[in-house]
C-alpha cells in the first residue's frame, strides 16, 4: 500500500519567526513548585478580537450546550534504537497498516533529542532493533519517496511488545531531556486492543486534568470521543499529515448531531480532533460513524462542514496545520492572533500555551463557522 500526502503549505509571507526562546523546553508541571498540567497560558480568539486567559479559565469560555470533541488515542513509546551495518540510527513507528507493516522514519541520533531525519532505503535494507527484532525496508510511505517507509519487522505482531520493553517517547531537540510515557499521554487516552496509537501526542488536550473535565461536565459541555492515530510529523519542512487511521463512533456521532441541531457548539480539541471528525461529515455536515483512513487535508478551499471552534496549540508559520486554522477562523483571525502570542511571549510546541478559536459573538453569527 503506497499512499499519497496531502497539499503542501507555503509559508506565510511576513509572518514572524517564532523565536527559540519561545519553544517549551519541559512540561508545564515541570517549571515549579506545585504547578500542574493546566498551568499553561490559553490566548482566545473571537474573530480578530483576542484576550488572554488562563487555561483553567477555559469552562467559563464554554457555555451549558457545547460539545469537545477529543481524541482518545494513546501516545506510544514509539522511538527505539537501531542499526544499519555499523551505523546507530533512531527508528520512529509511525502507523501500523492494515496488512501488518508499520510506516517508520529513520532518524540520526545526537543526543538533543533525535532531530536529524536519514535518508530512507533503498528498498531491502535491513534493520537491527533490539531483543533480536528484524526490520526491512520495502517501499516508501508516499509515491516518489520521503523520509518514511514501508517496512517488514520479523517476527510479525512483535511491535507493540518492541515499543514497551525498548522505546520511549519520540522527542525533538526544543526540548530539554528525555521524559517517561505518563507525560505524554492525554487524560482522554484508552488503550488501544491492538497495540496501535499516536507516534505523536495529541498534545492540545495535554493541559485537561480529572478537576477540570469533572468542572465542564458540572456546567453542562459535553465530550465526543473520537480516535486518530497521528504518525510521525516532520521537523525540518513541515509535510502535511500522511493519511492516518480513525474512528467515530456511532454515540459521538449522534451526539455532535444534537449538540448541532440544539444551537450548541462543536469544538474540537486539536486538529487530530478537526480531522477525524471531519472525515466522517457528509457534504451536508451531518456526522456519521465511520472508521478507516483518512487523508482528508482541511484548507480554506475545503473549509469545515462540523467544527465551530478549535482549541489547539501554537504552530510554526511553515506548518501545514495552519491552513486547518484559517479554514476555521480565517486568515485575518489567525494572523491577528498569532502577532498577539509572540508579542505576549507565549510558548510554543506540545509542552506550550494553547490557542481557542471561537467564533465571533454576535446574534446572528452564532454558527458563522460551521456548515
Amino acid at each position: 500500500m503506497t499512499l499519497t500526502a496531502g497539499v503542501p503549505r507555503e509559508p506565510v509571507r511576513g509572518w514572524r519567526k517564532v523565536p527559540e526562546g519561545l519553544s517549551a523546553r519541559v512540561p508545564a508541571e515541570q517549571r515549579g513548585p506545585g504547578r500542574g498540567r493546566d498551568d499553561v497560558r490559553l490566548l482566545v480568539s473571537r474573530g480578530t478580537a483576542v484576550a488572554h486567559h488562563a487555561f483553567r479559565e477555559l469552562p467559563g469560555l464554554l457555555r451549558a450546550g457545547d460539545v469537545l470533541v477529543v481524541n482518545t488515542s494513546p501516545t506510544l513509546a514509539a522511538a527505539v534504537d537501531g542499526r544499519v551495518g555499523h551505523a546507530r540510527v533512531a527508528v520512529h513507528f509511525s502507523t501500523r497498516g492494515d496488512d501488518g507493516r508499520w510506516a517508520v522514519e529513520l532518524r540520526e541520533p545526537d543526543g538533543a533529542g533525535t532531530s536529524r531525519a536519514r535518508a530512507g532505503g533503498p528498498a531491502g535494507s535491513r534493520v537491527r532493533l533490539p531483543g533480536g527484532v528484524r526490520m526491512t525496508l520495502e517501499e516508501p510511505l508516499v509515491r516518489g519517496g520521503g523520509r518514511l517507509w514501508w517496512a517488514r519487522v520479523s517476527p510479525g505482531g512483535v511491535v507493540p511488545g518492541l515499543l514497551r520493553e525498548y522505546g520511549r517517547p519520540i522527542r525533538y531537540s526544543y526540548t530539554e531531556r528525555d521524559q517517561p510515557l505518563s507525560v505524554y499521554q492525554t487524560v482522554f487516552a484508552l488503550p488501544s486492543g491492538d497495540g496501535s496509537g499516536s507516534a505523536e501526542m495529541p498534545s492540545a488536550a495535554r493541559p485537561f486534568t480529572s478537576a477540570l473535565v469533572t468542572e465542564l461536565v458540572s456546567r453542562g459541555v459535553q465530550f465526543a470521543p473520537v480516535t486518530l492515530h497521528t504518525g510521525v510529523a516532520s521537523a525540518e519542512v513541515h509535510e502535511p499529515p500522511y493519511p492516518e487511521r480513525f474512528a467515530v463512533p456511532e454515540a459521538s456521532a449522534l451526539l455532535i448531531g444534537a449538540v448541532r441541531t440544539g444551537g450548541g457548539r462543536v469544538i474540537a480539541v486539536g486538529t487530530t480532533a478537526v480531522r477525524a471528525v471531519e472525515s466522517a461529515a457528509d457534504a451536508d455536515g451531518v456526522v456519521r460513524a465511520r472508521a478507516g483512513w483518512t487523508d482528508l487535508v482541511v484548507t480554506p478551499a475545503r473549509g469545515v462542514r462540523v467544527v465551530d471552534g478549535l482549541l489547539t496549540g501554537l504552530h510554526e508559520p511553515e506548518a501545514s496545520h495552519l491552513l486547518m486554522l484559517e479554514a476555521v477562523a480565517g486568515r485575518a483571525a489567525i494572523e491577528r492572533g498569532y502577532d498577539e502570542a509572540l508579542d505576549a511571549r507565549y510558548l510554543w510546541h506540545e509542552f506550550g500555551d494553547l490557542h481557542l478559536i471561537l467564533p465571533e459573538e454576535s446574534p446572528d453569527t452564532l454558527h458563522c463557522f460551521g456548515n
